[in-house]
């Protein structure tokens, strides 16, 4: 992870806004950053399907989401929503390299900065440019099938190979840097990022990374085996999963929102993307503070005294 001041004014200044218009919070929510970003001069762009179910003033840009330049002239992408439209917005951020400003309308929601009574702040710092951009480290992911490239795809959490058969296991072989680790039956296999890492990696058994930690997760998901703990690499190594020719076929899941069906025998690959997700951060809090808030966790008989 590397942290980037905000980018220098220029002049007109558009902000990008992807809202779970599903929700009556994140209407409202979306109204009120639209309106605050609107008094102080800025302009604000939307897509087309969601700008019907919002209460937009004509001067707000609509545009098709099919739209490659989109979002490409744009300071910021704010999402307002919970992980599955922050994970929709990290795809719009990592195409474009916009940085990304989270505001969490969900349950845990880590990869946002700020939670739904914190609006008026959010407007303010975004205004202001008072935030601070880092980088968060993404996967490549190859599928191969006897050599032959059948799929590519990405992930900035995890990319997981899952058995589609509740009944029948999937029987998988590990590889790291091409060499054989072990091999079981199981439910699954997920090769995370430190960001995933408290995603589905986690309710899977699997560590907590903290995010300036830059390495590669591979957590089993219900194996049958004796030498079936999480592994953690370096960065530079190659992750590999490999579905035996004699299994049922299996799926592939990035970030739990693109799939393709893994045929007996394929191969998947995964490395450290090439291109990371840009965030924008609004405070210097620790991970182990945000931590602690995300999963309530027990404090309470903590002595030490704040350095």
């Amino acid at each position: 992870m590397s942290s980037t001041t905000a980018p220098p004014e220029t002049a007109p200044r558009t902000v990008f806004l992807l809202a779970h218009t599903g929700r009556p919070a994140a209407v409202r929510s979306a109204e009120l950053v639209v309106q605050g970003l609107l008094r102080s001069g800025l302009g604000v762009r939307v897509l087309e399907a969601e700008a019907a179910d919002l209460p937009l003033p004509s001067s707000v840009q609509k545009v098709p989401e099919a739209c490659s330049e989109a979002i490409d002239d744009c300071e910021l992408l704010v999402v307002l929503g919970g992980d599955g439209t922050l994970l929709r917005g990290a795809e719009f951020s990592r195409a474009s390299g916009v940085p990304m400003l989270g505001v969490n309308l969900g349950r845990v929601g880590f990869l946002a900065e700020a939670e739904r009574d914190d609006l008026d702040k959010v407007v303010d710092r975004v205004v202001t440019r008072a935030y601070e951009v880092e980088e968060r480290m993404t996967l490549d992911v190859t599928v191969y099938q006897n050599g032959d490239v059948l799929h590519r795809d990405w992930a900035l959490n995890e990319a997981a190979v899952q058995k589609v058969s509740p009944e029948r296991m999937l029987e998988v072989v590990l590889a790291i840097d091409g060499r054989p680790v072990t091999g079981f039956g199981c439910d699954g296999v997920i090769c995370a990022t430190p960001t995933g890492s408290t995603a589905y990696a986690f309710s899977a058994g699997g560590p907590v990374i903290w995010p300036e930690v830059e390495a590669l997760l591979m957590v089993p998901i219900g194996a049958h085996a004796l030498f079936a703990k999480p592994l953690v690499t370096t960065p530079e190594s190659v992750l590999a999963v490999e579905v035996e020719p004699h299994t049922p076929h299996g799926v592939l899941w990035c970030d739990g929102r693109r799939t393709v069906e893994l045929p007996a025998g394929a191969r998947v690959e995964v490395r450290r993307g090439a291109v990371p997700v840009r965030l924008a951060r609004l405070h210097h809090a620790s991970f182990t503070d945000r931590l602690v808030a995300k999963f309530a966790l027990p404090v309470s008989g903590w002595r030490g005294a704040p350095r």
